[in-house]
């Protein structure tokens, strides 16, 4: 099958730093040519992914107008030159405005929140060429009420570059890894780690804009150095599987409707319970009392380090086996492509 995958302009595949959904595409992108078929990619001009061929945005920023208006004939350009049997972006819905009235079997995924008449209008012109994936349920339910047939496909991890740590000793320490952002709730991380006598390793950047950092000074960095709680910055991803694999527990007690979060099943993917908010899609990650625990207060939190020793890590592991990995969510993008291009 020759499959073409699109991701946002601003950040090459795979990413030098973040980049989620840049992750998701090379590994499509890697995972599918080693199962023979042929990948294209449409991206930012520096990316490194191997594809078989790949295309450069003429435009570099999403947001603007005129370069929305280039990518939108470069992904025209390069559907045509390319040919492919499927067109699966990653990017945005307005780059397959061209498309849309081809017969081209077309799938828009959606990591983020969605909605609005733009969606209604796609499913009305792409018509039965055109499917809607959501990371999660919860992206999915956004999206449904405005048209076009849906499917949740979650994100996933890479396996192999995740280590399952079977058992860690009785003063493993918990664990914050995500933006240092309200919206994340490392202060309340650090408010259960303190009431539970629990060591705490917060992990992740800090933004530079105002609103942030003067949480980062009236939340966070008054507990530095005090209590077990240390700040270690960013990290990359071999620092992140060492992290992780010697955590009782990750921590992140999220305050936003989350879309998905990969940094949960990865966590699992290690053996390692979440603490986190029954938010967004986060009931669809974790299963209270089996890989971990929901709190909505700092005493919810504190009981949920508690029960830790209640969990089979190993249990942990096989949910990011069974439902999280690449093989399992590959395969899921790969059925559908066969059902769109056999109807």
């Amino acid at each position: 099958m020759k499959i073409l995958l699109t991701a946002d302009p601003e950040i090459p595949v795979p990413p030098v730093g973040y980049g989620g959904i840049e992750r998701v595409v090379d590994a499509l992108v890697r995972h599918y040519r080693d199962q023979g078929h042929t990948v294209g990619l449409v991206s930012h001009g520096e990316s490194a992914s191997p594809a078989h061929r790949k295309f450069a945005w003429p435009g570099a920023s999403s947001s603007s107008r005129g370069d929305t208006w280039r990518n939108a004939l470069a992904l025209r350009r390069a559907a045509r030159d390319f040919a492919p049997d499927v067109l699966h972006s990653f990017s945005r819905l307005v780059y397959l405005l061209p498309l849309l009235p081809k017969s081209l079997p077309k799938i828009m995924s959606y990591q983020r929140h969605t909605g609005g008449r733009q969606i209604a209008w796609a499913a009305r012109f792409g018509g039965r060429s055109l499917r809607f994936t959501g990371c999660s349920e919860y992206i999915c339910s956004m999206g449904r009420p405005e048209g076009g047939e849906w499917r949740a496909i979650p994100n996933f991890v890479e396996l192999d570059k995740l280590t399952f740590v079977p058992r860690v000793p009785a003063d493993a320490p918990l664990v914050f890894l995500s933006r240092i952002e309200a919206i994340k709730g490392p202060e309340l991380a650090i408010a259960v780690a303190r009431a539970s006598g629990r060591r705490l390793l917060l992990a992740g950047n800090c933004s530079s804009e105002p609103v942030h950092r003067e949480f980062w000074a009236k939340e966070i960095a008054p507990h530095l150095g005090r209590d077990g709680i240390e700040w270690i910055g960013e990290v990359n991803d071999a620092q992140k599987n060492e992290l992780l694999g010697r955590a009782a527990a990750m921590i992140v007690p999220i305050q936003w409707d989350e879309p998905f979060g990969i940094v949960f099943p990865e966590a699992l993917a290690c053996g390692t319970p979440v603490i986190t908010c029954a938010r967004g899609a986060l009931p669809e990650i974790v299963t209270e009392g089996r890989n971990g625990f929901f709190m909505r207060t700092v005493a919810d939190g504190v009981a949920a380090v508690r029960r830790l020793d209640t969990l089979d890590r190993a249990a942990c592991r096989r949910t990011a086996e069974e439902h999280f990995s690449l093989a399992v969510c590959g395969g899921r993008y790969l059925e559908l492509y066969r059902a769109l291009t056999a109807a």
